[in-house]
């Protein structure tokens, strides 16, 4: 759903009510301390951010792409731990709302969008990273249900959340072997543990963990689309929101770093004079605007193509690739103009530079977004 300028400043307005009051004052002590922030994720419910990009007709706020990533934006530039506890349940509601029974979106979407029922996706194995095809989590149906065996690892959401879209194997002698693998959700239950809590230098605050799946069952219901062997192409469609998530907390990260080092290089002197008068900050600063804001446009872009329901596999990795390195850059800039400072962990810079090489890393590495843009910039030119 498209909503007008005037409600889109409405939405943001809340937005950077709700961080300036519940978010920026805590951010510090629980992301120092890698504290869930429950409190945070009340008030999140009550804007209604877990139904962000859920349709209406299922109780959600119905938001297009380009004005989520102006949401995700903001809340990253504050604390970016914050935008994956909705976004990697919006990816799994997006599986849901565009794949699903009829009768799955009507049980779940509505949970869904209230935040009563939240998780994310399972995809990540302790073999098997960006390679998704060679996941080894296995399904096997026996009667009406489901027996799902195997581990996942770097699971966002899966310690405090309740439900997972989870990719398993079903056929494992399928060829392709894509052919071979589908999407069940999973609620916890017997047969589903997590198995530790994963520890991380940024990115803290937000739940990681490792999961096993010991002779879990699923009912047959639970599989996302009714029919086996489509769970890649879900959840590959799902990844293009999700990247263009992770290029809008590029811009946030990169957003942070430029205003707090615009700040201080008026306040901080060198030699007589505050240190923005000096060329070499001067030259720092226009690099890190100038990327800052062809991170957002990208960003916009990609957006405008998945709103228009055109397949922005390329645009996404363009958006994601350009922002997230973005960030990283604008970081280490911060870092260098704020001196010891930015090293100090009484200051927000470190966090940044703790929290920006995730970027680069999650919903498919830089280097397969470069991969996925050079194969889609071929087929779409053919000599």
């Amino acid at each position: 759903m498209t909503v007008s300028n005037d409600d889109e400043a409405l939405i943001l307005a809340s937005i950077d009510r709700f961080l300036e009051r519940d978010v920026a004052p805590h951010a510090h002590a629980l992301e120092a301390s890698d504290t869930y922030p429950r409190d945070i994720v009340e008030q999140m419910k009550e804007l209604g951010l877990f139904g962000a990009t859920i349709d209406p007709e299922y109780g959600g706020l119905g938001l297009s792409a380009v004005t989520y990533a102006k949401i995700v934006e903001r809340v990253s530039a504050v604390w970016m731990s914050v935008s994956g506890i909705f976004n990697s349940h919006l990816i799994m509601a997006a599986a849901v709302q565009r794949f699903g029974s009829e009768a799955q979106k009507r049980h779940y979407l509505p949970r869904f969008a209230r935040g009563e029922l939240r998780g994310g996706i399972a995809l990540t194995e302790p073999d098997c990273g960006t390679d998704l095809q060679a996941i080894r989590t296995r399904a096997v149906r026996d009667g009406d249900a489901y027996v799902v065996n195997g581990s996942k690892t770097w699971i966002s959401n899966s310690i405090e959340g309740q439900i997972l879209a989870v990719l398993v194997k079903t056929d494992p002698q399928a060829q392709p072997p894509r052919r071979g693998m589908s999407l069940l959700l999973i609620e916890k239950g017997p047969g589903f543990e997590v198995s530790r809590k994963l520890e991380k230098i940024g990115y803290k605050g937000i739940d990681s963990g490792e999961l096993t799946f010991d002779d879990c069952r699923v009912p047959v219901d639970n599989l996302i689309g009714e029919e086996e062997g489509r769970g890649l192409n879900q959840i590959l469609a799902g990844l293009e929101l999700g990247r263009i998530n992770v290029a809008a907390r590029g811009v946030g990260i990169a957003r942070a770093c430029l205003d707090e080092s615009v700040a201080y290089a008026q306040v901080r002197k060198t030699f007589g004079k505050p240190i923005c008068e000096h060329q070499s900050i001067q030259i720092k600063l226009a690099e890190m605007a100038t990327r800052l804001e062809a991170s957002r446009l990208l960003t916009e872009a990609a957006a405008r193509a998945y709103d228009e329901g055109r397949r922005c596999d390329m645009e996404a990795g363009m958006a994601k690739l350009f922002a997230t390195e973005t960030a990283i850059h604008n970081s280490i800039e911060a870092m260098r103009i704020h001196g010891a400072y930015g090293y100090s962990k009484e200051f927000n810079i470190e966090r940044y530079y703790r929290d920006a090489p995730l970027l680069a890393i999650g919903e498919g590495t830089n280097e397969m977004q470069r991969i996925i843009i050079a194969r889609q910039l071929v087929e779409r030119n053919p000599a």
